[in-house]
Formats: C-alpha cells, structure tokens, sequence
C-alpha cells in the first residue's frame, strides 16, 4: 500500500526538519517554504493527502492559503491542519472558519500531532468510501 503524503508549508527550516523528521517514518512527505508553493504543489497532478499548514508566513499567509484551498474544486476536499503559535482563541475560531479541520499549537507535542494527522487521513479515507458508495446507489 502506498504511504499517504503530507504536504508541510513552513517558512522555518527547523520547523521542516522537526515535523519531517516525525511524518517521514509513516508517510511520504513534501515541502514548501510559502504559500504560492503550497498551491502549486496542492493544485499538482499528484496532490498531498492533508496539509501541515502554518498561518504566519512571507507574502501570503496561512489563512489566506487555506481560503483558496478550499475555494477550488480541485483542492477542497484536502484536509488542512494548521500549525501555529498562534494561541490566541480568536486565531484558532477564524483557522476553522476558513476551512482548517484542526488547529495544533507550537511547540508541537510530537504524539498529538501523529494522533490528529492519523485521525484526519481515517476520516478522509471514510469519506471518500461513502462518496463512492453513494454514487454507486
């Protein structure tokens, strides 16, 4: 079975490596350093499986990467899970209302970020075998 690929957008090489470092044992991984990259990459005719995304970068942020994720058929259903330290309660209510599925804080707890990927891809893969079974019906 091919390893699901995670896609992790951060402008912070020690940020790459540490979330890297934890995914590369389970799955595959890619890389972008901004948000025009991680469009490119996503929008790409083999898109990642979920999305590490963090909210404050150069040029684009997180929010506004996310809200054109989701505006475009093509990478709507791709699960975004922000990464941030941004802790504020404000932040993480306006991460969900543009469409990230989960909002984990920095410094990451390693288990909680395994746990919540893991959980995020099963939902995934649930929802796509319903869509499938109900075009079948």
């Amino acid at each position: 079975m091919e390893k699901k690929t995670i896609l992790v957008v951060d402008d912070t090489p020690a940020n790459i490596a540490l979330i890297c470092g934890l995914l590369n044992a389970q799955y595959q991984t890619k890389v972008a350093t901004n948000g025009q990259k991680a469009l490119s990459i996503a929008q790409s005719e083999r898109p990642p499986d979920l999305i590490l995304l963090d909210i404050r970068m150069p040029e684009m942020d997180g929010y506004e990467v996310c809200r054109l994720l989701k505006a475009d058929e093509k990478t709507r259903h791709i699960p975004v899970i922000f990464l941030t330290a941004m802790t504020q309660v404000e932040e993480e209510e306006k991460g969900l209302a543009v469409g990230a599925v989960d909002y984990i804080f920095k410094p990451i707890s390693p288990p909680i970020l395994m746990a919540r990927v893991a959980t995020h891809l099963r939902l995934m893969d649930a929802n796509d075998c319903l869509k499938r079974h109900n075009e079948l019906l």
